[in-house]
């Protein structure tokens, strides 16, 4: 489902692509400079590794992100650790990873926000 609101004093063509709506005196929304991500690899031909920047998509923003560091692979389905600092992972693996966005970004905890804290990532256009 799509909703529609006008906020006073602001025009449609003063907003773009990834902003987002908040509470601004009790939660307000923040930018992140970087932030911890539970990443399953579906389907990449190569390995991943830090340095790595596809770009991502969250909420309506599509940004680059930087995989700054493979902390740990953890199992898919259990989210048990399997291995620390991995150098690179695969199609298949999952791991928790430390991303940097490019740009300024709104991105949530999935357990506050799960909208704002899901995420896709693409690369080549897939």
């Amino acid at each position: 489902d799509n909703v529609g609101f006008n906020v006073r004093n602001l025009a449609v063509k003063d907003l773009k692509r990834g902003y987002v709506c908040s509470d601004s005196k009790n939660d307000p929304a923040k930018d992140t400079a970087n932030f911890n991500a539970q990443v399953i690899v579906m389907n990449h031909p190569g390995q991943i590794q830090n340095g790595y920047a596809p770009v991502l998509d969250c909420h309506t923003a599509h940004i680059a992100c930087k995989f700054v560091e493979l902390k740990e692979k953890i199992d898919r389905r259990s989210g048990k650790k399997l291995e620390d600092a991995p150098k690179f992972v695969k199609s298949g693996d999952a791991a928790i990873v430390i991303m940097k966005p490019q740009k300024p970004m709104c991105v949530e905890k999935f357990s506050q926000y799960a909208p704002l804290g899901r995420f896709a990532v693409r690369d080549m256009r897939q």
